[in-house]
């Protein structure tokens, strides 16, 4: 079944590939900078968290003495959470917004979450990139411990794409589903530690974090930004194993429902 799936999806590697590009030119297709827009936004952020944080506020981390730290450990943690967000948060809905395509055309379901994945990988890919650059410029860049980032967010980007399919097929049969779930991601986002340390919770509450799956991985992320250091990758393994189950369970309930989404559909 699984050779037969990835088989579908190589088969309309065309489609994912098409719809990623129509879905990036059609994001700026009637602005007057177009693509420039993709550069823009993230460099306004850039700055704005490192002219703020950095000189205004004067912030600081423990352990951490370099003018830049809070920017690099904010922008760390914020852009692993973005990727995360837009993979969840655009896979809920993905069957949904797609229910036209889906009931007129024949083609293997499972490629609207690749492309919803590829997508927000372009994005992040920019994004990212420019981080990288100001990493440089800024003489905070880590080195090869850079490297390190990849496996990291290959785990999240499983965790994220097991969620995403599962919220996507229980969204399409009760839709009260993807309106809970922005709602959870924001109570979420501030339950991780991206804009504050960890360090600067109350000991009760920070044992609470033990629970939440995306604080090792974007810990893992601002260890190896800020810090110059390899993660432990023992704390990794608890949402690794988290990652492959949803990823599973996730398969499993689009196989067996994929029918049953197009007649609700």
């Amino acid at each position: 079944m699984m050779a037969a799936m990835l088989g579908g999806v190589w088969r309309y590697r065309g489609f994912i590939a098409g719809s990623v590009r129509r879905e990036f030119q059609g994001r700026y297709r009637n602005s007057l900078l177009g693509a420039a827009w993709t550069v823009l936004n993230p460099l306004a952020m850039i700055v704005v968290y490192t002219v703020i944080f950095s000189q205004v506020m004067h912030s600081r981390l423990q352990g951490v003495d370099t003018p830049f730290a809070y920017s690099v450990y904010l922008c760390a943690g914020a852009l692993t959470w973005g990727l995360f967000a837009e993979i969840t948060s655009r896979s809920q809905g993905v069957f949904i917004e797609n229910a036209n395509l889906i009931k007129k055309l024949q083609f293997p379901r499972i490629c609207l979450p690749i492309i919803v994945v590829l997508n927000a990988g372009v994005n992040f890919a920019i994004i990212f990139g420019l981080f990288t650059a100001f990493l440089v410029v800024s003489g905070t860049f880590p080195g090869w411990v850079y490297l390190a980032l990849a496996p990291v967010l290959l785990v999240m980007v499983l965790f994220a794409i097991g969620i995403g399919m599962i919220l996507g097929v229980f969204n399409v049969f009760f839709r009260d589903v993807g309106q809970f779930y922005t709602i959870l991601l924001q109570f979420w986002f501030w339950f991780t530690p991206i804009v504050y340390p960890a360090s600067a919770l109350p000991p009760e509450i920070r044992a609470l974090l033990g629970w939440n799956p995306m604080v090792a991985v974007v810990g893992a992320c601002q260890t190896i930004l800020v810090n110059g250091q390899l993660p432990q990758w023992r704390s990794l393994l608890p949402v690794t194993a988290l990652a492959l189950l949803c990823c599973a369970l996730g398969l499993q309930l689009f196989r067996k429902r994929a029918g049953e989404m197009v007649d609700e559909l």
